[in-house]
């Protein structure tokens, strides 16, 4: 690898000419895909010229996800059971929810195995990138690395969050928690923790001890990042062979009061690669892995119109026959990419099934939450969707703060009146993350929901607890459950057949 000087900090930091043990821990196991992010480390890394070690939980009959097949009676009863706001039944739930939360985020114990025999032969470092509901696994990786004297670089999309990071920055073994983009910064910062360098000169770096660098600036050059490279994934395992990307990071909208995804490491901002640097990564997975099938993981891949334009115009130009999916905003702008004719195109041109979030059919709500669109806009995006030829997902949940009984009405009517244009609804509880307006809004200023009660705070996945009152009355919860009803009636359907290789995604 060449030396180099690169400016994380006050000061350039050399970068030694010597190839680096890395192993890489992928704590995702998705039944169709590989990780993103992983892939993108793994390029960035084998660049610069270290040699990686990947560890797949799929390619050691870890059992894979999958989501929102057509669904049985019993999702329905699971789903009742979680979203159950009957004040008698609330400890079963909570201790149903409690059983099924730690069976999924349990260690698995051939993922351990996995890594115990990796770290026995002495790599340089160890890398895992988790979502926080890692948790536990980390901390029992963590504990193999101290073990072995292993260096251990925890990074997540979360990381760059104050709370989180205080959290997170105890993990047993860890040298260096990063809540930065690290596509470009990877080679320099498993350098420096190999030299014993001052790992505080790089932006978004949090130490074990507490001391923290400044906060790491959204990644702008993002025609610089790598193709990732996702060669050791298990490609043999996977029933379709589907590959992800990313044409923009953020969200051009940025205001959804609930939103998460906004002040993530990535989500920060909205900023978009050019056209030609996406298609040629489109080009080039598709010759690597025979295969012409895309997920597009972008937040809204409408934010730039012309780019979204841009990719219909030009994909089966570089990847003919390529079929591909995404999530857009269905938001108010006189050009928000999504009329009648841009979908028309987006079919033509490969796209299969199109996301969106729902949320609520009550337009008082939809403006609390500051979506940004309106019930009439999202049913005639539906209508247009579904008459183009497109699948459509939509995204919903129910105890929003001030959520009502006629709130919830007005949603079942809603699916009820678009069944037939609708293949999938994803129906979640509300959940209320640290970071987001509403969480500083309800923690703040309690006396604008009186219904609503703070009980808790789960601090390694850094959301609140609270108590709904108003879903115990009897009319809330008839509401409810007309809109489960509708739910499973669309989801208990095939999707539509030209979308069908996307079954069971997202």
């Amino acid at each position: 690898m060449r030396g180099a000087q690169v400016l994380h900090g006050s000061e350039p930091l050399r970068v030694a000419e010597r190839r680096r043990q890395v192993l890489i821990v992928d704590l995702n196991s998705f039944a169709t895909f590989p990780t993103l992010a992983i892939g993108l480390l793994v390029a960035s890394l084998r660049n610069a010229g270290h040699e990686v070690t990947l560890i797949s939980p799929l390619a050691n009959d870890v059992p894979a996800s999958e989501r929102e097949r057509a669904e049985t009676p019993f999702d329905q009863m699971a789903r009742r059971i979680h979203l159950s706001t009957m004040s008698a039944f609330t400890p079963t739930r909570d201790a149903l929810r409690a059983a099924r939360r730690w069976y999924l985020d349990r260690p698995h114990p051939t993922v351990l195995s996995e890594v115990e025999s990796a770290l026995k032969n002495k790599p340089d470092v160890l890398l895992l990138s988790a979502y926080l509901q890692h948790y536990r696994s980390v901390v029992e990786i963590g504990k193999l690395a101290q073990r072995h004297g292993i260096p251990l670089i925890l990074g997540g999309p979360m990381f760059n969050l104050g709370e989180t990071a205080e959290t997170w920055r105890g993990i047993p073994g860890l040298t260096a928690l990063v809540g930065a983009e690290a596509d470009l910064l990877a080679p320099d910062l498993v350098e420096a923790v190999c030299s014993d360098a001052d790992l505080v000169r790089f932006p978004g770096v949090v130490l074990p001890d507490g001391r923290r660098a400044s906060s790491a600036p959204p990644l702008r050059e993002l025609d610089q990042t790598p193709v990732p490279d996702f060669t050791d994934f298990p490609w043999d395992r996977y029933r379709v062979h589907i590959i992800p990307i990313m044409a923009t990071r953020g969200c051009q909208w940025n205001k959804c009061t609930f939103c998460s995804d906004v002040i993530s490491v990535s989500g920060r901002t909205f900023r978009n690669r050019s056209l030609d640097h996406l298609l040629n990564e489109m080009r080039e997975q598709a010759r690597r892995h025979r295969t012409n099938d895309f997920l597009f993981l972008d937040l809204k891949l409408n934010s730039n119109p012309d780019l979204f334009r841009g990719i219909i115009e030009n994909v089966q130009r570089h990847v003919h026959g390529a079929q591909w999916i995404g999530t857009v905003h269905v938001d108010q702008r006189r050009d928000n990419g999504l009329s009648r004719q841009d979908l028309n195109s987006a079919v033509v041109a490969g796209m299969r099934r199109v996301s969106f979030g729902l949320e609520t059919a009550s337009q008082r709500l939809l403006d609390a939450m500051e979506k940004g669109c309106s019930v009439e806009g999202n049913s005639e995006f539906i209508r247009n969707a579904y008459e183009a030829g497109l699948s459509v997902r939509a995204t919903m949940f129910k105890g929003y703060p001030g959520e009502t009984a006629d709130d919830l009405n007005k949603t079942a009517d809603f699916l009820e009146k678009h069944r037939n244009f609708v293949d999938r609804i994803r129906f979640n509880e509300f959940s209320l993350p640290a970071g987001t307006p509403i969480y500083a809004e309800v923690t703040d200023n309690p006396e604008l929901y009186p219904a609503w009660n703070v009980v808790g705070f789960d601090e390694w996945e850094a959301r609140a607890r609270y108590v709904n009152r108003e879903g115990r009355s009897l009319a809330y919860r008839r509401a409810k459950a007309r809109v489960s009803k509708a739910v499973y009636e669309i989801n208990r359907r095939p999707i539509r057949w030209s979308a069908r290789v996307f079954d069971g995604l997202m």
